[in-house]
């Protein structure tokens, strides 16, 4: 399949055209495969963002995440976001506030901000949990991409809120919506975690999760190979069936073995390596 990596600006112009897919991946090894799946969108932490990664992530839009926890000053954020664009990221995903985003913006930084639940900030929403079930709740999911967009973000994460109100909310907004739990009327793309895609989610699988594969059986069953693995090893070395001879070993000509060991008898005896070390640290 033939594709161009996409920019901001045609992100902007496909608006309201199809859903594009998202996923959040934790490894290279996800990444490579997310690329060959044709994924439209990718999240990629900091800690693996390479030039590497950038290379195997092909045409996918990537976002880096500035992670609310490693991220303080607005100078920070714009030091993390020209490092992470330096190697090669579309965007920057940041759930700082809309003051921070507008600085960014400032410097032609494309920003994706966050609405809804926004993990980082979960005490003020009562935790994991719903947002925007209630008039005034929903009016404050509505308050905050207003302020996202007034602030320069050319989109917006929607996690976890109604799909009416994610709807009523797409209509009155020119960013772009990423849905993770908030539907797909008005919006422009689906968000789910590799995690929850492949069954490895630790704990509580969110609501708006499916699942498509079960990783975390087949990584208990590799876990099991492994350690069994590692006791046959234990068990040849204990048994002296490792190595085996020349199937492990490397051999090394007669003549050339003899000569060898005429040159090890011109050499000092092990005792007097020993002396001479003894006698250089006293």
């Amino acid at each position: 399949m033939n594709r161009t990596r996409k920019t901001v600006a045609d992100l902007l112009a496909m608006k309201g055209q199809r859903q594009l897919s998202m996923i959040h991946v934790e490894s290279v090894d996800e990444v490579h495969a997310a690329a060959a799946a044709a994924i439209d969108l990718l999240s990629i932490e900091p800690d693996i963002w390479t030039p590497a990664t950038r290379q195997a992530a092909g045409d996918c839009f990537v976002f880096v995440p500035l992670l609310y926890d490693s991220y303080v000053t607005t100078e920070d954020y714009l030091r993390g976001a020209h490092r992470m664009l330096g190697i090669g990221a579309d965007a920057i995903y940041c759930a700082a506030s809309p003051r921070t985003i507008r600085r960014m913006r400032e410097e032609g930084i494309p920003v994706c901000g966050h609405a809804g639940l926004i993990p980082a900030r979960r005490t003020w929403t009562g935790g994991f949990r719903a947002v925007g079930r209630t008039a005034q709740s929903a009016l404050q999911v509505y308050e905050q991409v207003k302020e996202l967009e007034l602030a320069g973000a050319f989109a917006t994460e929607i996690e976890v809120v109604p799909a009416s109100v994610t709807a009523e909310i797409a209509r009155r907004t020119s960013l772009l919506i990423l849905s993770m739990g908030g539907g797909t009327e008005g919006v422009d793309a689906q968000y789910l975690f590799s995690s929850d895609i492949l069954g490895y989610t630790a704990g509580h699988i969110p609501r708006h999760a499916k699942v498509y594969r079960d990783f975390r059986a087949e990584y208990e069953r590799l876990q099991d190979e492994r350690i069994d693995a590692f006791r046959e090893f234990a068990r040849d070395v204990g048994a002296g069936s490792y190595p085996d001879g020349d199937r492990h070993l490397v051999s090394i000509d007669d003549v050339e073995l003899r000569r060898f060991r005429e040159l090890l008898a011109t050499q000092p005896r092990p005792e007097q390596d020993v002396a001479r070390l003894i006698g250089s640290q006293g």
